[in-house]
């Protein structure tokens, strides 16, 4: 007996004759991520009228056509809901834009196993997450480095963490972090077009590599504001990956201001940085915009750096 399992009927609505199969029952059941639905068909969870298996997600199905889809309950996930106080920039009943401070780790894993946005969202959002995955858990749908401020947003139903996935994966969200960095870039403006791969001496490092390994990585820069031997610089995120803003801005020479791996301290910086305690990159997602994947509303945010970048700024303005 399948305990939990619910069956559901789908009818492919005469728009979808020809379309495939895992598209044509997300327009049946739109409470279902195309995704979603893809998974369950893999699993063999979706059978035709007649009780044969329909376990091809390409397979062209006409209107009309009746399907079978056996949902399982999510999976429990183990990580515990945790009153941890988050700043929010927008929520409403399909997402939430996350105002995160440094120091917060986005994900639970090995040394951090609670205290981080998970364990947060499970609590403020009570059950309402997204479960793209057929488990119960929140729809991070991109993340921040632990020690990297600023706004991000997290899905709470599976067609909002599709509808998000999709324009990160188009390239079309607009982020925009602010960085201070050492030195002056020259030129102002540029593109950093390098590809990124896990380094092969340090597992822990991010690095630009040629031997093909590397996943291309696009950052558009530029100076917002010349300092006292470092500058304010805008870098905008064409594409997202890991560290990409941090060794990109040091492969130029001009490595974030407190980066413990990427940096390496200048003299004159040295005082500064002892002196506020600053210990981690000076880094900011300033500005997040995406289209809202129910509404279709641009939607557009921005925060301000924080305290402890405004400090160190203060030291270091002209």
């Amino acid at each position: 007996m399948n305990m939990g399992v619910s069956t559901l009927r789908a009818i492919v609505p005469a728009e979808a004759g020809g379309w495939r199969l895992d598209k044509a029952l997300a327009a049946a059941l739109p409470e279902f991520s195309r995704e979603r639905l893809k998974a369950l068909i893999s699993d063999g969870r979706v059978h035709r009228a007649d009780g044969a298996p329909a376990n091809d997600p390409s397979a062209k199905v006409a209107s009309g056509s009746a399907f079978d889809v056996s949902v399982p309950p999510p999976a429990p996930l183990e990580n515990e809901a945790q009153d941890i106080p988050l700043v929010i920039a927008y929520e409403d009943e399909h997402l939430i834009v996350i105002d995160k401070p440094a120091g917060l780790v986005v994900h639970p894993a090995a040394g951090n196993l609670d205290g981080t946005l998970v364990n947060a969202l499970l609590h403020h959002c009570q059950g309402s997450l997204s479960g793209i995955g057929g488990v119960a858990r929140p729809g991070i749908v991109h993340r921040i480095d632990k020690d990297t401020s600023g706004l991000m947003v997290a899905a709470k139903t599976d067609l909002a963490h599709e509808g998000l996935a999709r324009q990160f994966a188009a390239h079309s969200i607009d982020r925009r972090y602010r960085a201070i960095v050492a030195g002056l870039p020259n030129p102002t403006t540029g593109t950093i077009d390098a590809p990124l791969a896990r380094s092969t001496t340090n597992r822990k490092k991010i690095a630009i590599v040629s031997d093909g390994r590397g996943k291309r990585a696009v950052t558009h820069y530029r100076l917002i504001a010349a300092l006292k031997g470092a500058s304010v610089v805008e870098c905008r995120l064409e594409t997202g990956r890991t560290h990409q803003v941090r060794v990109h801005m040091a492969s130029l020479g001009h490595p974030l201001l407190g980066d413990p791996v990427y940096g390496r301290t200048r003299p004159e910086h040295r005082g500064i940085l002892s002196r506020l305690d600053f210990q981690r990159q000076a880094l900011h997602a300033a500005h997040l915009g995406f289209i809202h994947p129910y509404s279709g509303a641009h939607l557009a945010f921005d925060s301000n750096m924080p305290h402890d970048m405004q400090l160190l700024l203060s030291q270091l303005t002209l």
